[in-house]
């Protein structure tokens, strides 16, 4: 069965007829050709999917298109206002990505990550007074990188949120 939707992704209203079995990022990709948000497991375990919706973070892979009617959704090719987001301009200068695979899904995960920072919510290590670091890690640990580049990740994402 098919139904029209309309999506708002990075700014751009998306009228489309999908299936009521299609996810989001099954939209994305394969209907509208946005392509940076990744299909890594389909199961919402790795992260690769990531987008924000009303700068939540989300993986898209486990969202049916449908429920999401005139969502308004941010990848990362959106977050760029003009010039790179911040937390991109980081991750080069840290050389923090590999085959670059992941990118994507962990950049808009730390934009998502910092917000909940800022507004105060917890995390499972954020009663133990951790250090920065730790709190990231714990905070992005949703987020897969089968390269292991976390070890320059977490020193770009944190020099940001340090900001």
């Amino acid at each position: 069965m098919d139904t029209e939707i309309t999506l708002v992704v990075d700014g751009v209203e998306h009228h489309l007829v999908v299936d009521t079995r299609t996810t989001v990022l099954d939209a994305l990709r394969e209907r509208l050709g946005i392509t940076s948000p990744k299909k890594g497991c389909d199961h919402g375990q790795c992260g690769a999917c990531t987008l924000l919706l009303d700068d939540r973070r989300v993986n898209s892979c486990l969202m049916l298109a449908v429920a999401y009617d005139g969502a308004n959704l941010r990848t990362a090719d959106g977050l760029a206002d003009g010039d790179l987001h911040p937390v991109q301009r980081a991750f080069i200068e840290h050389d923090a990505f590999q085959c670059g695979y992941c990118t994507p899904g962990q950049v808009v995960s730390a934009v998502g990550m910092m917000r909940e920072m800022r507004e105060g919510e917890p995390s499972a290590v954020t009663a133990d007074a951790a250090e920065l670091a730790d709190e990231v890690r714990e905070r992005m640990s949703g987020n897969l990188c089968r390269c292991g580049a976390y070890a320059n990740m977490i020193p770009a994402i944190v020099e940001v949120a340090q900001r």
